[in-house]
């Protein structure tokens, strides 16, 4: 299975929120897309969604 989004590609989740950067993937696990984005305090956060919930962030 290939992934429909690549390393370093901006995505977001589908209805909303943070531009997110896919840094991973695991295709093993049903959310296997790994994202990372920073919060406005400044933290960086880590997340992992299903490919189906997230689209490309266009610039």
């Amino acid at each position: 299975m290939n992934a429909i989004f690549k390393k370093n590609q901006n995505v977001r989740q589908e209805f909303g929120g943070p531009v997110m950067k896919v840094i991973g993937f695991e295709p093993e696990l049903i959310e296997n897309v790994i994202t990372q984005w920073e919060d406005e305090e400044g933290t960086i956060i880590t997340g992992k969604f299903m490919e189906s919930v997230l689209v490309p962030a266009d610039s």
